[in-house]
């Protein structure tokens, strides 16, 4: 058996990179769906006609249960990273744990403090409090997931463009809260990552949903709702991770400009280099060029998305857009636009006129075919197929953020290589094979579950069910009473 001549370096980037990359889509999945099992819940809570309140409280326990699957097993993958820091890393924290020890800290805090009391609380308190409170728990659980998203940008805001500091005797000190909590590179990837994650939440409520559709199971009525909501999220969403994706390049360009060279390559990658190496000392400052790959994964993955999202819409509210003619011929002549915008990419030789008009022809199509489209099994279909996309796309995003930034851990601050813990190969091999197995296995065993449930339907839901009776017990205590 051939065995990789790794490094204590090689090792640490490959035990980092795997554990984030399966970290990182629990992570998208919940911040995607706890806000609709929120809205579903709020909704029930506050409806007085018993039938509709009881078909919103049976969304919620089976939207609810997918979420909390997913956040249970995910919540040990973020434990796991947080010791992979102290663990690998031990450079990053002497030199820079003044700064990004603190949001860090507060990460931790919040996602497993706050946010799992909060959630139990919600989890037990079916049958227990009153309505509004008990969704109101869920809204907090909300807030803190997004607020736990935050601080962990914050600290890897502070990696990829570091503000607010000051370096005495070798040792990072914080001078600017403001500036590292408003670093636009953290802003920027905050807002981006919420919206990609609503979209992910979108694409995945709209493919469950799809593939009872597909079978035409008996709960199909059940989950129309859902595949609407779904739907109409995941095409709200589509255009502001479009937009905030774009505004960060220019970002990228005054912060990081080796990492946009890279990717494309040409002579401009020399000169940035030479000016590295005079401002820095001898090394080499150029990421692997295969970055460009990642970014062309991001980019043409998130078009594809975005592009089955838009027109499954016209798809499926054609019959709604169809009865006020004036409102289907505006929206025939408007929505081409922002399907060009977002998923225009996928024809890169067509020109800006040619890709409008092809958008044109396939709205005005779908919206005159909609109905025999919407009947064919293969349009729920595709919904359920597309369900990886959003996170394969954001997945590379991720890459080619971090893996851009090389040889830097703290960007132009501290390399990957002076940031890596002095331990033995074998203790490197030994944490990331026992690393990579516990996290392969836990998302083996998270999309396992979600797949069963998500199969079963609402007939299968446990959370919120209420409490067998006892016979033994209950005739007992009758007995007792007379």
């Amino acid at each position: 058996m051939l065995v990789p001549h790794l490094g204590v370096v090689d090792l640490a980037r490959l035990q980092f990179a795997g554990t984030t990359a399966i970290h990182w889509l629990f992570v998208l999945l919940t911040l995607g769906v706890v806000p609709v099992v929120a809205a579903f819940h709020t909704c029930a809570a506050f409806t007085r006609d018993p039938v509709r309140r009881a078909a919103r409280e049976r969304a919620t326990r089976f939207w609810g249960q997918l979420y909390v699957i997913n956040y249970a097993v995910g919540i040990v993958t973020g434990l796991v990273m947080e010791f992979q820091f102290g663990l690998a890393w031990s450079g990053l924290s002497k030199v820079f744990g003044n700064v990004i020890g603190a949001p860090i800290a507060l990460e931790t805090l919040v996602a497993f403090f706050a946010e799992s009391t909060f959630l139990g609380m919600w989890i037990f308190g079916w049958g227990r409090l009153r309505p509004w409170l008990h969704a109101g728990l869920l809204w907090v659980v909300t807030l803190t997931a997004y607020a736990s998203a935050y601080f962990i940008l914050v600290s890897n805001g502070f990696m990829q463009h570091p503000v607010g500091f000051e370096t005495r005797e070798g040792t990072a000190h914080l001078t600017d809260l403001r500036a590292v909590l408003t670093n636009p590179s953290a802003l920027y990837a905050f807002a981006h990552v919420s919206a990609a994650a609503v979209l992910c939440g979108g694409v995945f409520l709209a493919g469950v949903s799809a593939y009872h559709v597909a079978r035409r199971s008996a709960d199909r009525r059940f989950f129309l709702p859902s595949l609407r909501v779904g739907l109409v999220l995941a095409a709200l969403a589509s255009y502001p991770v479009y937009r905030l994706g774009v505004k960060q390049y220019p970002l990228l360009g005054r912060t990081q400009p080796m990492k946009l060279a890279a990717g494309k390559g040409g002579p401009r990658v020399a000169k940035l280099q030479d000016a590295m190496a005079a401002q820095h000392g001898p090394g080499d400052y150029v990421p692997p060029a295969w970055i460009a790959h990642a970014e062309e994964v991001m980019l043409r993955t998130g078009m594809l998305t975005m592009a089955i999202v838009l027109l499954a819409v016209v798809v499926v509210f054609h019959s709604a857009l169809t009865r006020f003619p004036v409102i289907a011929v505006l929206f025939a002549l408007g929505y081409p636009m922002t399907l060009v915008r977002t998923a225009g990419g996928l024809l890169p030789g067509v020109s800006e006129r040619g890709r409008y008009g092809i958008a044109l022809a396939l709205v005005v199509l779908l919206l005159v075919l909609g109905g025999r489209v919407a009947r064919r099994p293969a349009t729920a279909w595709l919904l359920v197929a597309a369900i990886p996309l959003p996170f394969l796309a954001s997945v590379g995003g991720w890459v080619f953020r971090e893996v851009g930034r090389q040889p830097w851990l703290v960007y132009g601050q501290l390399t990957v290589d002076e940031a890596v813990s002095h331990v033995s190969v074998a203790t490197m091999w030994a944490s990331c094979i026992a690393f990579l197995t516990v996290f392969a296995a836990l998302a083996l065993t998270d999309w396992a579950l979600i797949a069963r449930f998500a199969a079963r339907g609402p007939a299968g839901t446990q959370l919120g069910a209420p409490e067998p009776v006892d016979p033994i017990t209950d005739a007992g205590e009758f007995a007792r009473v007379l």
